[in-house]
């Protein structure tokens, strides 16, 4: 009778260490916003190991043929094209360069997507194309999410713009056990790791230099208290109920 009472006061213990309030759920609750300092604008910073699309056009076609030369593959027993041709593809180095054609080596690495452009139509205009319209997209733009959420993983972004909410929200959103008041944002930067925090309960968020994500950003969401706690109550309580059995076991043989 007293095990029992003492199980159910246990369990009483975790069932109301576990409660969550609406002020630890609810997002953008409190703060006021600043619209002097909620910005929409996102600038695309290429950066080491980007696949990058670069597409060339002009109304003379014929001139920019050579810059948009087509990905194919080729069957080793009649030597043909299989498939369908794909646009070829420029990874961008450990140095930040890309290999183009025609024009050699470049360097992207660092660069705005706006640098980018005007750096091509200098190389290219007059003396290649003139004249010329100039289109890179980044074919392998993804961020990842995991910790406490529904379905954490890895996920590829087609138009290079996710805000930290789109980001979440391809998660399934957070669990309830989520900390939304310190949600981690891991950057690179200049080569270096840098993390940043966020409090989605604060309107302080839509202006955070990572609402905006960038590409091959990481977001990880905390486990609260509770979860932990829980976490730590289950596993040290699979471990007494092993050892309790094993003593039962054992004074049962030698009681025979």
């Amino acid at each position: 009778m007293r095990f029992r009472v003492q199980s159910f006061l246990f369990l009483l213990v975790i069932v109301l260490s576990s409660c969550v309030s609406s002020k630890d759920i609810t997002y953008f609750q409190f703060d006021e916003i600043d619209q002097n300092k909620v910005s929409n604008k996102f600038e695309t910073i290429f950066k080491p190991d980007d696949l990058l699309q670069i597409t060339i056009s002009s109304d003379d076609i014929e001139a920019t043929r050579p810059f948009n030369l087509p990905a194919v593959t080729y069957a080793t027993t009649t030597n043909t094209v299989v498939g369908t041709p794909q646009q070829q593809a420029y990874l961008i180095d450990s140095k930040g360069n890309i290999d183009f054609p025609v024009l050699g080596e470049l360097k992207l690495g660092g660069l705005t997507r706006e640098a980018a452009l005007e750096l091509l139509k200098k190389k290219l205009s007059p003396d290649y194309v003139a004249n010329p319209n100039i289109n890179i997209r980044i074919a392998n733009f993804k961020i990842t999410v995991y910790g406490d959420v529904k379905k954490p993983g890895t996920f590829t972004i087609p138009n290079e713009r996710v805000s930290i909410l789109d980001a979440i929200g391809l998660a399934g959103d957070l669990n309830i056990s989520g900390r939304r008041d310190n949600v981690t944002v891991i950057r690179e930067e200049n080569n270096k790791k840098v993390k940043y925090k966020i409090n989605l309960l604060s309107n302080k968020t839509l202006n955070s230099p990572v609402f905006y994500l960038q590409q091959n950003d990481v977001v990880y969401v905390e486990h609260n208290k509770a979860r932990i706690q829980s976490a730590s109550s289950n596993t040290n309580t699979s471990l007494f109920i092993s050892v309790t059995g094993l003593i039962i076991t054992i004074v049962s043989i030698l009681t025979r």
